[in-house]
């Protein structure tokens, strides 16, 4: 029944939208892949096998720095139990920056949590408290992620040099060209972030008087309109490196030589 409002009656709603496209497409894209990258990522991590081919390094397990680690890419600094995947030791920094940061946020907010599903869709929820309550607060430490994960990219791009130096000398082949695209991407994703953003031009009230940091901020702004880009591609990128790093270790692929 309407509701009367100034003299004229209000129409009532019932559904949750009006929308007649397939706007639940891509909150379902997002779960799957999210999801399909969670099962890989965690197999992977307590496989605890093939992740080292002389002179790569799977980037879900580098830096590898227990005494159990394959090759010796990275100094030994614990000594874990050897059953104990030395994996579990390194993905807690992406992980922790993945998982906080702000364009995943909203990615699985709509598709996992359905706050809101998509565009003009009500969401199921009847309050909202944003992220000032558990567990939501811990999004705040999205910055001190950043910064630590920019110290694996600085790892991960060694490993990209050290992919140049094989057992005979100095070469190339198709594993190089792998690790050195996915540091590329990692660099993308972290430079285009939005904390790296405010880092960089933040706190500036004129930035006639810094010049630098503003030619440092117009770039990072430039990277930052193809974060969400950046974002997906190196989840791909780091998937696919682990991928043809376990393929080459376990014999199943033969790597590819150039020099």
């Amino acid at each position: 029944m309407a509701t009367p409002t100034l003299g004229r009656p209000r129409a009532e709603i019932t559904a949750k939208t009006l929308r007649t496209d397939r706007w639940w497409l891509q909150p379902l894209i997002t779960v799957t892949v999210l999801v399909g990258f969670i099962v890989y990522s965690t197999l992977r991590a307590f496989e605890n096998a093939y992740y080292y081919a002389d002179p790569y390094i799977s980037p879900f397990y580098s830096p590898c720095i227990t005494t159990h680690c394959q090759g010796d890419t990275f100094p030994k600094l614990i000594t874990g139990p050897s059953f104990f995947s030395p994996a579990i030791y390194i993905l807690v920094v992406p992980l922790g920056f993945r998982l906080t940061c702000y364009y995943y946020r909203k990615a699985y907010y709509r598709s996992f949590w359905l706050s809101p599903p998509a565009c003009a869709v009500a969401e199921p929820h009847k309050t909202y408290s944003g992220e000032t309550r558990f567990p939501l607060i811990f999004q705040n430490v999205h910055r001190l992620f950043f910064l630590l994960g920019l110290v694996f990219n600085v790892i991960l791009t060694y490993d990209a040099v050290a992919a140049f130096f094989f057992d005979d000398g100095f070469g190339m082949g198709v594993g190089t060209l792998v690790l050195i695209a996915n540091a590329a991407l990692l660099w993308g994703y972290s430079l285009s972030c939005h904390s790296c953003r405010h880092i960089v031009g933040g706190r500036l009230n004129h930035f006639s008087r810094h010049p630098i940091r503003y030619k440092m901020w117009t770039l990072v702004s430039r990277l930052n309109g193809k974060h969400m880009q950046f974002a997906w591609v190196s989840l791909f990128g780091v998937a696919l490196t682990d991928l043809y790093v376990r393929l080459v270790s376990a014999g199943t692929i033969t790597d590819l030589r150039f020099f």
